[in-house]
């Protein structure tokens, strides 16, 4: 084995908020638009939405991460209440811890970022709430244009980083997801 992806896209993909119809309506399709701009290859980004049906999900979410040479994480509140983006996230800061803190997650905040763990308000990260429309006509607005130029910027910035990651290991650390204690008391509870 060795690495298949270049970045592996991590976000809240169900559940109540709009940050999985924003990635899927306008952050992957200019993610790899723009990055393939930038590098001299065609980049290879981890979709979910692009996994056949009938695969074994955590399997195939570990042998992904474990080829990823970066992630990119889409942050909102949801993303840190789903025990998949917390594992996905955990997986790539036991590599950095690894490689003494070289940079291999590119966080990008979709709303929010008030509640966030600490760890992650620490972490410096893109902020793109100002174009966090999740609509497919916003394509057709006048900030669209601004957004697809801070997405160009990304891509660069997420260009440099691709071409210092270090070579691929086996072992790689993956974290499974941890069932979550719900924020909101169960009914069967009361």
């Amino acid at each position: 084995m060795s690495y298949q992806y270049d970045v592996f896209l991590s976000y809240r993909r169900s559940g109540h908020g709009n940050a999985g119809q924003w990635v899927r309506n306008h952050f992957h399709p200019l993610l790899r638009d723009c990055l393939s701009d930038q590098v001299g290859w065609e980049p290879n980004i981890f979709f979910d939405l692009e996994v056949e049906t009938g695969l074994r999900w955590p399997d195939l979410l570990a042998d992904a991460l474990r080829c990823s040479k970066m992630l990119v994480a889409v942050w909102s509140p949801p993303y840190f209440r789903s025990s998949w983006c917390l594992a996905e996230w955990q997986s790539m800061l036991a590599r950095e811890q690894l490689l003494s803190g070289k940079v291999l997650i590119y966080p990008v905040v979709f709303s929010d970022s008030h509640t966030f763990p600490q760890a992650a308000k620490d972490r410096q990260s893109r902020d793109l709430k100002a174009w966090s429309n999740p609509f497919p006509a916003y394509q057709e607005t006048r900030d669209y244009d601004r957004f697809y130029q801070e997405m160009q910027d990304v891509a660069a910035e997420l260009a440099r980083m691709l071409v210092a990651v270090p070579a691929w290991q086996p072992d790689w650390p993956v974290h499974r997801p941890v069932e979550l204690p719900s924020p909101r008391p169960d009914l069967a509870d009361l």
